[in-house]
């Protein structure tokens, strides 16, 4: 765990070079595009209020009502699936920087928690949008969501480490966790509510073994003033102690061998 620890905190007090390349990297991807930055604004735009929509007809559903749940739903979820697949490849990707030796392995994956913090950022608009004409907002929630938003980086982040370690020694990580993901967002209420699986039912146990619907469901329900199941604060709790013991022993036991697997 010291080593963990150890370099984390190092990364953190040297932001130089994984803030730096990140920006560098967003902005030579659109330096030649007529919108620019722009571009990363639409997809978010078009799914949120297209397809939120859309689905909120679809199922009989208010839209102003469903389009939050929806947005922040798909945020998030993008936002854990950005940096657990990229995190997948980012070692290999980055192996002439790791056999020179001059930085650490978790300096790469705060590049790819840096770039989804920014993505998360730049969609924020449209769903401050969203919240703003809600009837279910909650400004109290909002208090809770922040902290809870802050717990949710730290689970990516412990994921990210171990991934990129699992996907350093087994590039078929990669595709795993793509794999993984598609399934994930059916088992994830984004597109329908969590009311549609309730405790009991296959569907609803499905549902509540999914990492994902605990580490959205801590952020999204205090914020539209829906009530969190206990079995979410303690998954939760269990997840981000668990998950950082564990990524510590991974991190302490094979760290030192990523420069032979490149």
């Amino acid at each position: 765990m010291s080593s963990l620890a150890r370099d984390a905190l190092g990364s953190l007090r040297e932001p130089e070079f994984w803030a730096y390349s990140t920006w560098l990297d967003i902005v030579t991807k659109y330096r030649r595009s007529r919108l620019g930055l722009v571009w990363l604004l639409i997809p978010p735009l078009i799914y949120v209020l297209g397809v939120g929509y859309y689905f909120a007809k679809l199922q009989g559903l208010s839209p102003v009502a469903f389009i939050p749940h929806l947005g922040v739903g798909y945020l998030l979820f993008r936002f854990l699936m950005t940096i657990i697949t990229e995190s997948s490849l980012v070692l290999p990707a980055n192996s002439s920087f790791i056999l020179d030796g001059h930085a650490r392995l978790t300096d790469f994956v705060f590049r790819v928690v840096a770039k989804g913090l920014f993505y998360l950022s730049v969609a924020a608009p449209v769903l401050i949008i969203a919240l703003a004409v809600s009837p279910q907002l909650d400004p109290w929630g909002l208090a809770i969501s922040l902290p809870a938003l802050l717990v949710l980086i730290a689970n990516a982040l412990w994921m990210g480490i171990a991934i990129a370690l699992l996907g350093a020694r087994f590039p078929d990580i990669h595709e795993l966790m793509t794999s993984v993901f598609i399934f994930g967002f059916i088992l994830t209420p984004i597109l329908w509510s969590a009311s549609a699986a309730p405790p009991g039912t296959v569907h609803g146990v499905f549902m509540r073994i999914n990492p994902l619907y605990h580490l959205i469901e801590l952020v999204r329900a205090p914020m539209l003033g829906e009530s969190l199941e206990t079995t979410t604060l303690f998954y939760v709790a269990g997840l981000t102690v668990g998950g950082v013991l564990i990524t510590g022993y991974l991190y302490r036991r094979y760290a030192r061998f990523v420069p032979l697997w490149m």
